[in-house]
């Protein structure tokens, strides 16, 4: 007597799979959770786990592990030379303006008379 079922192997890929391992190795992280958590046999994980042990696999850098990066630092302007802008937009008009920092009551005093 034959079966009528037929197996079929999943096939993953090698960023799910590094994806995989990479959640095994993080601290206190179980092999059967990380296993179960995306619908995988724990042995088919283990099995990565040991080949990726023998081809000596360990990437330098870890998935999540913070690496320092130094930028060069952007040229800030200050709020008093920058000024206070405005966009206004009515229809198809739009109207841009930059008021002085230094005249921020003047400002005020302008865009109350202009809501009323």
């Amino acid at each position: 007597m034959t079966s009528d079922k037929t197996t079929t192997r999943r096939r993953y890929s090698a960023d799910f799979k590094a994806l995989v391992l990479g959640e095994c190795d993080a601290p206190g992280a179980s092999v059967a959770k990380v296993a179960m958590s995306h619908g995988i046999n724990t042995n088919v994980v283990h099995g990565w786990r040991k080949l990726a042990r023998e081809a000596g696999a360990a990437s330098p850098v870890s998935l999540r592990e913070f690496i320092p990066v130094a930028l060069p630092a952007a040229p800030m302007q200050s709020v008093a030379e920058r000024g206070i802008e405005v966009e206004l937009r009515r229809g198809a008009v739009t109207m841009k303006i930059t008021w002085p920092s230094s005249a921020t009551a003047d400002f005020a005093a302008w865009t109350r008379e202009l809501l009323r």
